[in-house]
């Protein structure tokens, strides 16, 4: 079963050395926790490029069944009893996004695929990468731009996603006022994405419309899965 008409991608700032701390309460209690309401936890992630922000992404069938799954997690038993431990490794929770997606690959985890079990603690070695990009929040024809020029110089991709334009009905948790396009592609080791690309005229090309097209600059993602993510 494909997931999802409706994605959070998460990012959080936590206090320095207690990443770790946060990941491994995440895993044992708000995967099956948060999945129980029913969400999907597509992935959980350690940002490669710094040591201090936690990455994740779930899934819901609909915004209506966001709305109901998120008030059921935050306010049900799991929440009330982990929270003041999550709240405390973490400071800032606030860089979240509403997505919807364009297209999924078959990489991208779909609902009913395996996860390791409570307890996993050996971490993948393979490497989630992707970018976000910050478009204009009108239709310049950017995601088509995207799709035409950009996605044959990519390696396969497990996910497009973009902006769901639409009110946010869970507002005890912020999202970022922004319109953008995520891509995301996985990879066995970094060593088999590290200069992909970088070394390519076209590629170079691309990346300069792209620029010209953003309204500000794109963030880059490397991320490594948690012992339990199931985007691996």
């Amino acid at each position: 079963m494909e997931c999802c008409a409706v994605l959070d991608l998460r990012q959080y700032t936590v206090f320095p050395g207690r990443r770790d701390e946060l990941i491994e309460l995440f895993d044992r209690e708000f995967v099956e926790g948060q999945e129980a309401y029913g969400m999907h936890l597509c992935g959980q992630f350690r940002d490669l490029d710094d040591e201090d922000r936690f990455v994740w992404m779930r899934g819901f069938a609909s915004l209506e069944a966001r709305a109901e799954a998120l008030n059921g997690f935050y306010y049900g038993p799991t929440w009330k009893a982990h929270a003041a431990a999550a709240n405390a490794t973490m400071r800032d929770s606030d860089n979240a996004l509403l997505l919807r997606p364009v297209w999924f690959g078959p990489e991208f985890p779909a609902v009913d695929a395996l996860r390791p079990p409570v307890g996993s603690e050996e971490v993948p070695g393979s490497v989630v990468v992707g970018a976000v990009y910050h478009r204009p929040s009108v239709d310049d024809g950017f995601v088509e731009f995207f799709l035409s020029e950009v996605v044959p110089l990519l390696p396969p991709l497990a996910a497009v996603l973009e902006t769901l334009p639409a009110e946010n009905n869970f507002p005890a948790l912020p999202l970022r006022d922004e319109t953008v396009l995520v891509w995301l592609a996985r990879f066995d080791d970094e060593s088999a994405w590290e200069g992909q690309l970088s070394s390519s005229a076209e590629w170079q090309e691309v990346t300069a419309e792209l620029d010209r097209r953003c309204v500000r600059p794109a963030q880059e993602l490397r991320l490594r899965p948690t012992a339990r993510s199931q985007f691996v």
